[in-house]
């Protein structure tokens, strides 16, 4: 078992558009917590040794045909267990409870009042704001569970079966509109789950290095490396567990942003004393995305391409067994290949749902549990550079997906050049490090323009700039409109062929941060 998850929180995802900052709430506490399947048996659970188990909400209703559902043994674990909305209506029907459609659904904000003292709601004001959203409402309580709060629509908004160690809200603690959310979420986890705080960035490297010694004792790994934070921080947990038998490859693709190869073998050969070659493999990877629009199919390409050069250089290097890369959590949700039949695909990342299914790599990926911001705080536990850690994401697609239809070598100049003044002058300007991710975007789009009182017909470059924690949802960045201006005046003075430039207003969601 896994030390520093034991004791942690095991969230049953339902499909909730929530799932995943319900984990975020309860990392924050520095307790380890996952989402997993709906359908989880309880013996993998057992498994697992959470501390506590949490079910989700989600967007059925009890009275779905093909309603998601859990292991009922569940109920009898003694794991004390809080139902999220849907999860509530679960506990309820199942314990022999009544739900039904309500006549109107509650929505955003409402105003809930306790009715009696609890664990859960330990130190919560009498009247309090939270967060609604649900259809259905519980009508008859089962037997031995109690009313622990009331909507001001006289709705229950939190029940109990104390002796079970069962609770449920209606409401959505996880969300920050529920003014009290975090308060509740550690009455449950601390006072109810007796959760222990084992998630620091030290215990996860101590881990990791740990788990990596045992499973590499001899032999070589070969490290997939971009010059992000993401694989600068995995590239120095390989370095750090097994010495220079961790031989980091950085793949110029072809579609890195404009002088990235060179800047990134400069940080991790100089800066961080990684061992790391570097190979050109740009022919081959534009050749397959010849005349390819479709960018899951971009994505698809650009995965297998990675995996059949990485085999074509580890034999350089003799029999090498092991590939280790810098999957992130966020990766694996929005692939929808982590949470069973109620996990929807967003986008395959190149690194989950685009790898070859003949592979002939094992996969070390020693932060695939962890969400951006918590990557950056195991970069500076390991003493890497600020100027690395606060570097914005980058896909390792690259540009493949910041190129909108068709990519040739000329879109490619285009988009290199008209990123790299952006960035520089976001640098300037120093606005850099106030924002999560900015990038320019190549639009599929010419348009008419006036340049030297001649008609000009060129490209329209899109800039994007969002503020983000972990990735999983974004705000646009209110760019000042002096420096917005310096932008669009230079990309359109110095980068051939663009004559237009606009700015992306779209958070996430309904967007997602990149294009493609």
């Amino acid at each position: 078992m896994n030390i520093i998850k034991e004791n942690g929180v095991l969230i049953l995802d339902f499909g909730s558009q929530y799932t995943q900052l319900i984990a975020r709430r309860i990392r924050e506490e520095n307790v380890f917590s996952e989402a997993v399947s709906c359908e989880i048996p309880l013996l993998d659970i057992i498994e697992k040794g959470p501390g506590a188990i949490i079910l989700s909400g989600g967007p059925s209703s009890i009275y779905d045909g093909d309603r998601p559902n859990f292991d009922l043994d569940i109920l009898n674990s003694k794991i004390p267990i809080l139902g999220i909305c849907y999860g509530l209506h679960l506990l309820v029907q199942h314990n022999g409870g009544e739900v039904e459609k309500s006549n109107y659904g509650e929505y955003g904000l409402a105003n809930i009042n306790i009715q009696k003292k609890s664990i859960l709601l330990n130190n919560i004001p009498s009247n309090t704001k939270v967060w609604m959203s649900h259809g259905d409402k519980v009508t008859k309580l089962p037997s031995g569970w109690i009313t622990l709060a009331l909507s001001s629509n006289n709705i229950m908004a939190a029940i109990s079966n104390e002796d079970q160690t069962i609770f449920a809200t209606q409401f959505h603690p996880e969300v920050m509109h529920t003014e009290e959310g975090a308060k509740i979420i550690r009455n449950f986890i601390f006072d109810i789950g007796k959760c222990e705080k084992k998630w620091t960035a030290g215990n996860f490297i101590d881990f990791q290095v740990d788990k990596i010694r045992k499973k590499v004792p001899k032999g070589k790994v070969l490290l997939g490396v971009s010059g992000g934070v993401d694989s600068s921080v995995f590239a120095a947990i390989l370095t750090k567990a097994i010495g220079n038998r961790a031989i980091a490859v950085l793949i110029d693709h072809g579609l890195l942003r404009k002088d990235e190869a060179t800047e990134c073998i400069s940080a991790l050969k100089d800066g961080l004393k990684v061992n790391i070659e570097s190979y050109d493999e740009s022919k081959v990877f534009l050749s397959k995305l010849n005349q390819i629009i479709d960018p899951e199919q971009k994505r698809k390409i650009i995965g297998n391409q990675f995996i059949y050069s990485f085999e074509k250089i580890a034999k350089k290097f003799g029999d090498i067994k092991f590939l280790a890369q810098g999957t992130l959590y966020p990766d694996v949700i929005e692939s929808g290949i982590s949470l069973g039949n109620t996990s929807k695909l967003i986008k395959s990342h190149h690194n989950v749902g685009g790898l070859p299914k003949n592979m002939k790599f094992e996969l070390i990926e020693p932060i695939r549990e962890l969400f951006k911001d918590e990557v950056r705080k195991v970069g500076l536990q390991l003493g890497i550079p600020q100027s690395l850690i606060q570097r914005h994401p980058f896909p390792g697609p690259g540009l493949a997906v910041r190129i909108v239809g068709e990519i040739t070598k000329e879109r490619v100049k285009i988009l290199q050049e008209a990123d790299k003044v952006y960035i520089d002058i976001l640098q300037k300007d120093n606005l850099y490090d106030k924002i999560w991710q900015a990038f320019a975007v190549l639009i599929p789009v010419k348009t008419v323009g006036v340049m030297g009182d001649k008609r000009t017909y060129e490209n329209l470059i899109g800039l994007r700039a969002v503020t983000s924690i972990d990735g999983m949802t974004a705000d646009w960045f209110d760019m000042p409109h002096n420096t917005l201006n310096k932008i669009s005046n230079q990309i359109i003075n110095s980068v051939s062929g663009v004559n237009r430039v606009v700015y992306d207003v779209t958070s996430k969601p309904p967007g997602t941060i990149e294009w493609e």
